[in-house]
């Protein structure tokens, strides 16, 4: 089976074969990213260490952690992440995930769109 399969009324995707994207996390493995779908995608994220704090003006996102152990800094907030813990962070969130090999899955709703990333500017 290739990384995806898409079909008129459903489509599959092996995340361990999508090519991996860097993202303000870390590494994000994107499904069901094409122009047949709107809805939702399905990301696998491994988290680095480094991750970035931005917030998005239109997406919801659910995490669900998979591996690892760590944290999320929601709105200034740290609440420890291990596997099972699922998170809800709706628009306007300042966000960003922490851990020692941590993997996520994130479902981004509607469909990721890289345009809706955004970074708090640097004062100083």
């Amino acid at each position: 089976m290739s990384a995806e399969i898409i079909a008129d009324r459903y489509q599959i995707a092996r995340l361990s074969e999508v090519a991996p994207n860097p993202c303000p996390c870390g590494q994000s493995r994107r499904a069901f990213m094409n122009d047949r779908n709107e809805v939702a995608s399905m990301h696998l994220v491994d988290i680095k260490r480094d991750s970035e704090t931005h917030y998005h003006k239109v997406m919801t996102e659910i995490y669900y952690v998979l591996e690892g152990e760590g944290h999320i800094e929601l709105d200034g907030q740290r609440f420890p992440l291990s596997p099972g813990v699922s998170v809800l962070i709706q628009p306007g969130c300042r966000h960003r995930a922490v851990g020692e090999g941590l993997r996520i899955l994130n479902v981004p709703i509607p469909k990721f769109d890289p345009e809706d990333e955004w970074f708090d500017e640097e004062v100083g």
